[in-house]
This record gives C-alpha cells, structure tokens and sequence, in this order.
C-alpha cells in the first residue's frame, strides 16, 4: 500500500492520531510554563465547528482542528460559520512530518485570546464536493472557503500556545 492510499484509508486513525499529539503538546505546554491549569474537553457531537474546548485561566477556545502533511498543497480550508458563535473560536491548520510524526508548523485563523472569530461573511461559500442526482454541486451555505494567506503563520508551538491563550 502506498502511503498516500495509507492515509486515505485510515484517515479518520490518522487525524484521532494528530489530534491527540495536539492535545498533549498544549498540555506539555501548559506544564512547562509551570501553569498546569489547562483543561481539554471534546464534544460528543462534531456539528458546531469544532473539534476541542480548551480552557486556560485567560480564556475558553472552541478549536477546529485541520491538517496537512508537510508539502501537502491544500490551498484553503474549510470552516463551519457555527464556529464564530463560539468562545475565542478558532482554526489551527496543523502541518505534520509524515514519518516522524513531528508537528508544525502551524496556521491559525482566528483572533486575539477572549476575541470573537473574525467574521466569515467575506469568504466564498463552500460547495458540495459531490453533484447530486443532476450532477449539480450545491452550495454548502454555512461553509466557508477561507485560503491559506488568511491564516497566521507559527513556526513552533509556543509562538501558538501565546497565541490561543496570552491575552
């Protein structure tokens, strides 16, 4: 198996993986800086725009979790509008190294710690990536399209965990 087909058939293993490397990178964070007080929670349902609730003494972050391989080409991603509803919501586009596994760098959109999302009116709505019985690709109308030059650019995580959680 080719490890592109490798990712594509254990995708949803791969992104519990990422997820839970991110996961212990914020706590390691959290544990560095002698602060401890980080608390991670996930929701039981994936229909408002996010993948964690973190919360540190400063603010709660709703964090939609996106990933690429390094020298991956996705050009934009995809983010649900529920997502500025939420505290400090926010998108972090997580680059990873195939073979290590490493993360980073890192790619986030979103605003200052205890600052809404910025509004997502401006982006294209996003379509259906399958037509429907008429072929037609419909539009996603609480999609949004945002492109890579919209997110912010972290090379390591600390720069990143400032960013989710100084205020």
């Amino acid at each position: 198996m080719s490890n592109s087909s490798h990712h594509a058939v254990h995708s949803s293993f791969r992104e519990n993986l990422i997820e839970h490397l991110f996961i212990a990178e914020l706590l390691k964070e959290s544990w560095l800086r002698k602060e401890c007080t980080l608390e991670v929670a996930k929701p039981e349902v994936d229909n408002a725009g996010y993948d964690l609730i973190a919360e540190s003494p400063s603010c709660v972050r709703h964090i939609q979790l996106k990933t690429t391989k390094i020298g991956g080409k996705t050009p934009a991603q995809k983010v649900h509008t529920k997502l500025a509803e939420k505290s400090s919501g926010c998108v972090v586009w997580i680059f990873f190294d195939e073979k290590e596994w490493a993360l980073g760098p890192f790619r986030f959109f979103g605003s200052a710690a205890g600052k809404s999302l910025p509004s997502l009116n401006e982006f294209k709505i996003a379509k259906h990536t399958k037509g429907n019985k008429d072929g037609d690709k419909t539009k996603r109308p609480n999609i949004r399209v945002i492109p890579k030059s919209n997110f912010d650019y972290f090379e390591s995580f600390k720069d990143l965990f400032d960013q989710l959680f100084k205020l």
